[in-house]
């Protein structure tokens, strides 16, 4: 089984963020390549642009969610609530985890203030605390995943 707690430390040092790991985690799976996974992602590290709002792994867990649950032309409203569903379980089950889907507060500082985000890169922050909520999103989004192909397959 791949550590994807230490998968995410290896991809801190390279620049690369926990968007940009979780939905290339799950690229290959949607016909996309790793490149176009990280640069779609790219935005939503440090609570997409850095502002602390949404965990950008979280915001990547519901971009995997969306590819594999989705509707494309806006006419299959079952597809549409499945989605909302599974968007709704994997919240539901990050936060009882994690207590928050807030990347201020998972990581405890503001990202948006210089001051505290120079604080979060002193003492290493992403690094120690990132790569474990990015592993639990993975394992969450994958047990979703998997739950819901053993309840729609065949007896």
């Amino acid at each position: 089984m791949t550590d994807y707690a230490e998968l995410t430390l290896e991809a801190f040092y390279k620049g690369i963020n926990c968007a940009q790991v979780v939905l290339s985690v799950f690229a290959s799976e949607f016909g996309i390549d790793g490149e176009t996974a990280r640069k779609i992602a790219s935005g939503f590290g440090g609570g997409t642009g850095r502002m602390g709002g949404t965990c950008g792994a979280v915001n990547a867990a519901y971009m995997v969610l969306s590819l594999k649950y989705g509707d494309a032309d806006g006419q299959d409203s079952e597809a549409r609530e499945m989605l909302v569903r599974q968007l709704r379980t994997f919240r539901r089950r990050f936060e009882n985890e994690r207590g928050s889907i807030s990347c201020r507060e998972l990581i405890g500082f503001n990202l948006r203030d210089p001051f505290q985000y120079n604080k979060v890169v002193e003492r290493g922050l992403f690094f120690e605390v990132c790569p474990n909520l990015v592993a639990d999103v993975i394992g969450i989004v994958r047990e979703i995943i998997e739950q819901n192909a053993m309840n729609i397959a065949p007896k």
